[in-house]
């Protein structure tokens, strides 16, 4: 099972390439999950589980949050108003942060009792559910909004939104 993250986030000078590298970090995650999944029906929950469940944990509380607020209080006020195309757009994505958050409350009620994983028959099926649907959400956003937000963004809207992200983050720049 292979938990390892993409190594470090492009600088916050280029918002939108941070946002694509937190979508690789997000997939990475879904797929110890799902990596998850298969160790813990061959291994049980062993102390290699536990990490990933922790590390799982970890991720979807506080970076996948972040990320999702860069969206919906940095990027998609931004966007909204620049056609209607943008606005059903950003309209989808919103409703999809919000089936993904419901959808981890699930996922984390079960990785908040690993010694029951084993036994939980919904777990395989929580964890199919929420990652087809953030690849399905991931996939969708990138060619669709980010590839427009490029060419839509001025230098000076890309550097503000890069100074949100990391603040957020409690980096320094």
């Amino acid at each position: 099972m292979n938990d390892s993250l993409i190594s470090e986030l492009p600088d916050f000078d280029d918002p939108l390439a941070v946002l694509r590298a937190c979508h690789e970090r997000l997939l990475a995650q879904c797929n110890t999950l799902q990596g998850l999944v298969t160790h813990i029906a061959d291994n049980g929950v062993d102390d290699e589980a536990r990490s990933a469940i922790r590390n799982v944990i970890h991720y979807f509380t506080t970076s996948a949050v972040h990320h999702h607020q860069d969206e919906e209080q940095d990027l998609f006020p931004l966007l909204i108003r620049q056609s209607l195309k943008l606005a059903e757009i950003i309209h989808r994505l919103k409703q999809e942060h919000e089936l993904l958050t419901r959808q981890w409350q699930q996922l984390l009620q079960d990785l908040n009792k690993p010694s029951a994983l084993a036994e939980n028959t919904e777990f395989k099926s929580h964890v199919e559910q929420f990652c087809s649907a953030y690849r399905e959400h991931i996939d969708f956003e990138n060619k669709e909004l980010l590839s427009m937000a490029q060419h839509i963004l001025s230098q000076q809207q890309l550097e503000d939104m890069g100074r949100t992200m990391a603040k957020r983050r409690g980096v320094r720049r």
